[in-house]
């Protein structure tokens, strides 16, 4: 890690003290360290590996969302990792989709979702990973498998 000195405007450095304070970030270099990720993410390469985390809120009865949206999660089963839906009252719940794939494909389904009408609130959450293959030996049982290896930063 480098040492840099920044020289920056007292409203700005007070607005980046309530950020610190509010992000629970324990000095002003953590602070800056998350900001410049959340802000290079959107260089993101659209062929990079990562896991996104599409959020939303939805009315299932509208235009029959409750079927349409799990039909779409199924047409994308291999790259679906996990889904969570949580009933709110009778008219609303929140959902949760855990997707794998590239930048551009993750993008693409949750842009999908969120098109839907009944669909509010999207949001995604996009995750830089790599791929890795594993040897493993179990007992007698040898076997390879995949490993996400979360990066810490985007790769082009």
């Amino acid at each position: 890690m480098q040492r840099i000195t920044i020289t920056i405007e007292d409203d700005l450095l007070a607005a980046l003290d309530g950020f610190m304070a509010r992000s629970g970030a324990s000095n002003r270099s953590e602070a800056l360290r998350d900001l410049v990720r959340r802000g290079l993410a959107e260089d993101t390469p659209e062929t990079a590996e990562c896991v996104g985390v599409i959020t939303y809120a939805l009315d299932p009865a509208q235009r029959d969302l409750g079927r349409v949206v799990p039909e779409s999660r199924q047409r994308h089963h291999d790259t679906t990792i996990a889904a969570l839906s949580v009933p709110l009252d009778h008219h609303a719940a929140v959902e949760v989709a855990v997707m794998r794939g590239t930048v551009g494909s993750v993008q693409a389904y949750a842009n999908s979702l969120f098109l839907q009408r009944g669909v509010l609130h999207g949001q995604t959450a996009l995750i830089p990973v790599k791929t890795e293959i594993e040897f493993h030996l179990h007992g007698t049982r040898a076997h390879t498998h995949e490993h996400l290896r979360v990066q810490e930063r985007w790769k082009p």
